[in-house]
């Protein structure tokens, strides 16, 4: 299930692309499919150990576009281990939200992409996550360690990008039909997973991305403006002007 449209990314075979807060490693395994040369990041090492195996059984069950290549790091947000003008995309996916100083973030993405280089942030919707924080505090910080911090406006993402030296541009929402199911772990218990209506809903989840169906399908794509669950704006680094430019 991917959130961002490597499209919109200008994904490119033999790219390097940073995926960062990589979790299970969704964005970054299509990623090194298209071809790009990716470097799967996060503090999570259990999930990287995970990450590096089926980089390993990707690559060796001749999976990956040629050239496609990937790895599994061990980063911070607030402190990357790459240096300046590394990466010709970047993905950060669920990521700010859970990050006190997202504008040090922020700086630290701009920094490590190089100019003329593309990245998609994107961070859980404003109208789903106000149900979500309003339905319990189970959902968020500080009563969930790690939990999300703050709630995006589009426009607020806009400017936190915008003062890292970034121009952000497109941007668009995801996942509609993941925002009831998370109203309704919210309202019976966010760790609840056996509510009959919850695992109800999971069915119907899971029989999308497996199956994709026209009917869900579609669904997804009219009800996204209102209730995606995610959104994502898409940026670029300006190259620098002037001179032997």
């Amino acid at each position: 299930m991917l959130t961002v449209r490597y499209d919109r990314l200008g994904l490119r075979p033999g790219d390097r692309l940073l995926d960062l807060g990589c979790g299970g490693g969704r964005h970054a395994f299509e990623a090194a499919r298209l071809g790009a040369r990716v470097t799967a990041a996060d503090l999570d090492l259990v999930e990287l150990k995970d990450v590096h195996q089926l980089f390993a059984a990707m690559s060796e069950g001749g999976e990956l576009d040629p050239g496609g290549t990937g790895a599994a790091v061990g980063a911070d947000a607030l402190r990357l281990p790459f240096a300046d003008g590394t990466f010709d995309r970047i993905i950060a996916s669920e990521v700010m939200e859970h990050i006190p100083d997202d504008a040090a973030a922020a700086s630290e993405l701009a920094r490590v992409l190089r100019p003329g280089g593309t990245m998609a942030v994107t961070v859980p919707s404003w109208f789903p996550e106000q149900v979500c924080w309003a339905i319990t505090d189970e959902y968020h910080a500080p009563h969930v360690p790690g939990g999300h911090v703050r709630i995006y406006a589009e426009s607020q993402l806009r400017t936190r990008l915008r003062a890292a030296g970034l121009k952000p541009g497109f941007a668009h929402r995801a996942h509609a039909l993941h925002t009831p199911y998370w109203w309704l772990k919210c309202a019976v218990g966010t760790t609840n997973d056996s509510h009959p209506l919850v695992a109800a809903w999971h069915r119907l989840l899971v029989w999308d991305i497996t199956a994709r169906p026209a009917v869900t399908q579609i669904a997804d794509r009219v009800l996204n403006p209102v209730l995606g669950k995610s959104l994502v704006v898409y940026a670029t680094k300006p190259a620098p002007s002037g001179p032997g430019t």
